[in-house]
């Protein structure tokens, strides 16, 4: 009961690893600059190549606003007073991207050490 197909199970990696990330790579762009979503969104899927895409993004601002970690306002864009909603990393935020980097580094080694002691199907590393 309940077996995911292989390209289920595939999507599903991406989906998680997305999701888990995506605090920290808002945080990331937020860091350099106050931005607005279509922005944060465009600069995430340009400097990884078309690779991250983040399509949830409000989820997770406001998530990062409820924990203090972002702030937003409002910025006048047109002379007609309409009006563009930026987010900007607090420094409660600029620490706990450090706590996440650091966290992140930690465990991608992790991984990469077990990754390079046994590639399953890998019958060189035996």
């Amino acid at each position: 009961m309940g077996r995911t197909s292989n390209k289920d199970a595939r999507s599903s990696f991406e989906d998680y690893f997305k999701r888990a990330t995506s605090p920290m790579m808002t945080l990331l762009l937020l860091n350099e600059k106050p931005m607005y979503t279509y922005n944060l969104s465009q600069e995430l899927e340009k400097r990884s190549n078309s690779t991250y895409k983040m399509t949830f993004l409000y989820p997770v601002l406001y998530r990062l606003q409820e924990q203090g970690y972002v702030k937003e306002y409002s910025q006048e864009i047109t002379e007609n007073h309409r009006t563009r909603n930026y987010y900007a990393i607090t420094d409660e935020g600029r620490e706990y991207l450090k706590f996440m980097l650091k966290k992140y580094r930690e465990l991608l080694e992790a991984v990469d050490t077990v990754i390079e002691n046994g590639i399953p199907g890998d019958s060189d590393k035996q």
